[in-house]
């Protein structure tokens, strides 16, 4: 019988940054961070060394044929994971220009081997490597003296036992092919530009032994240093639908008579969309839902991405906010991701143990978005509203709609077969007035109204009257003038719906 070996996993001190390693990163490993220039390599790597780094793991810190270290330490020390007690203690910064310029690779090596022998350290970086590619292009090869240099140091730290990082600069997965062999993770930085949007990507494209989180990965490099934006992993949300709370229990919307519409509130874990024209009441409804949560004892969150809730003049939801009942979600950031706003709510409805979300409104949330995550929009909408339901949490969602009398939509992303009910509000002419009316279209898995209801909109907030005696084609199809004083509603049209 065969007895596995037991691999110890660091935590690398970059959120989101374990995650997508599957675990964290594992000890005694040799590891290459890659990417074009200004991709944020060795932000990654200080990031990990000073959260790794202590009296008991010191830490190497090489550097060749780059910024020198004074000069790299001058813009390092501006984040927040910067400890300069660290600096010549627990972490030693070694330039290794001269003997790369002098002796090449088996200099460079040598000078490696000494420092390491003298400081026994546990983690070991090299910065950047790509120098070392240029100084292996002998007339033998550009890579025969480098495959060899590379399994010699794989095979010394690993001997050692110290975890080592070489980061360098590369443009395609094909540069380096030797380098890429010996190594056992590989984490690749990509940057693009898109319109007015610098968009940071990571990928996990090698790691031996564990299992990663594929895809490529949002980044965003702020004041704190490094945040990765992984998908939120199945674990948790199995875990969160293990603690959900009973089938059966709804939630009062806080707009007396709608609850009767729904059949009794909005079943609790629910997912809604409220869609409907420009001035139709979408955000004043979304409030009384957090408004009547927090009369309830419970608290919630909003992402606010129509207004902020400061220029909405909405008293109730200030207060809430200033209170600790409600947190808001409120990024203007020009190169957002969904799995970014995701995180970001989350951490949130985790703070605040919150059992409402409202996203307002899927609009202007799709314009925050940088522009190529706008491509598959639907589908990361349908990754978030899964992961929100995998929370335990119920989740209204606005939507602007057109209203325009010949079709029958509930969404323009296609949205309406994510929720789980769905509210729909249309305006109607009346003896040269608008009216306005709503409808309850969708909950699934229970009865509810099917009835059109005129409403309106005053300093209490929406106010729900009658039904209306003529319903004929109101949600769909081409508009009918009737006699004076009618309504003018819709005929109903075969294409609709």
């Amino acid at each position: 019988m065969s007895t596995k070996v037991s691999i110890n996993r660091l935590a690398t001190g970059v959120p989101g940054l374990d995650a997508a390693l599957g675990g964290g990163l594992p000890e005694y490993s040799f590891n290459l961070i890659a990417g074009p220039p200004g991709c944020g390599k060795t932000t990654l790597a200080h990031q990990m060394m000073f959260a790794l780094a202590s009296a008991a793991r010191p830490a190497l810190y090489f550097t060749v044929l780059g910024e020198p270290p004074l000069k790299m330490l001058r813009y390092q020390q501006q984040f927040e994971f910067f400890d300069s007690e660290l600096i010549n203690h627990s972490i030693r910064f070694v330039n290794l220009s001269e003997d790369a310029m002098a002796g090449g690779l088996d200099q460079v090596l040598q000078r490696i081997i000494d420092e390491v022998a003298e400081h026994n350290p546990a983690l070991v970086f090299v910065d950047s490597f790509r120098s070392m590619v240029f100084a292996s292009e002998t007339k033998t090869g550009p890579h025969k003296d480098l495959q060899q240099f590379v399994q010699q140091l794989g095979i010394l730290m690993t001997s050692w036992q110290a975890t080592t990082f070489l980061i360098g600069e590369y443009f395609t997965e094909t540069d380096a092919n030797p380098v890429f062999t010996v190594a056992d993770g590989l984490i690749w930085l990509r940057q693009s530009v898109q319109r007015n949007s610098m968009v940071r990507k990571l990928e996990i494209m090698k790691m031996r032994g564990q299992a990663t989180l594929p895809g490529l990965h949002t980044f965003r490099i702020g004041a704190a240093g490094i945040e990765v934006f992984a998908p939120v992993g199945k674990a948790a949300a199995a875990e969160a639908r293990a603690t959900a709370p009973p089938e059966g229990a709804r939630l009062k919307m806080g707009v007396p008579g709608l609850d009767d519409m729904l059949g009794g509130g909005l079943p609790r874990g629910y997912s809604m969309l409220v869609a409907g024209p420009s001035g139709s009441g979408k955000s004043i409804l979304a409030a009384a839902f957090l408004a009547e949560g927090a009369r309830c004892g419970e608290t919630g969150v909003i992402a606010a991405f129509e207004q902020h809730p400061n220029r909405s003049r909405n008293r109730t939801l200030i207060e809430m906010i200033e209170s600790g009942q409600l947190g808001l979600v409120d990024s203007r950031a020009s190169d957002l991701s969904i799995d970014e706003i995701l995180l970001q709510i989350l951490s949130e409805v985790r703070r605040l143990k919150a059992s409402r979300v409202v996203i307002d409104s899927l609009s202007c949330f799709e314009l925050a978005l940088a522009p190529t995550f706008r491509d598959d929009f639907r589908e990361s909408l349908l990754r978030l509203v899964t992961a929100l339901a995998g929370q335990g949490v119920t989740v209204l969602m606005t939507s602007e709609l057109e209203d325009r009398y010949t079709d029958l939509r509930f969404s323009p992303y296609g949205a309406a077969f994510l929720t789980d009910a769905i509210i729909v509000q249309r305006y109607i002419e009346v003896d040269s007035r608008l009216l306005r009316v709503l409808a309850v279209v969708k909950v699934r898995a229970s009865a509810h109204s099917n009835q059109l209801r005129e409403y309106s909109i005053d300093a209490a907030g929406i106010r729900i009257g009658a039904m209306l005696p003529d319903q004929e084609g109101l949600l769909g199809g081409r508009p009918t003038r009737k006699r004076a004083g009618d309504r003018v509603l819709a005929t109903p049209d075969a294409s609709a719906g």
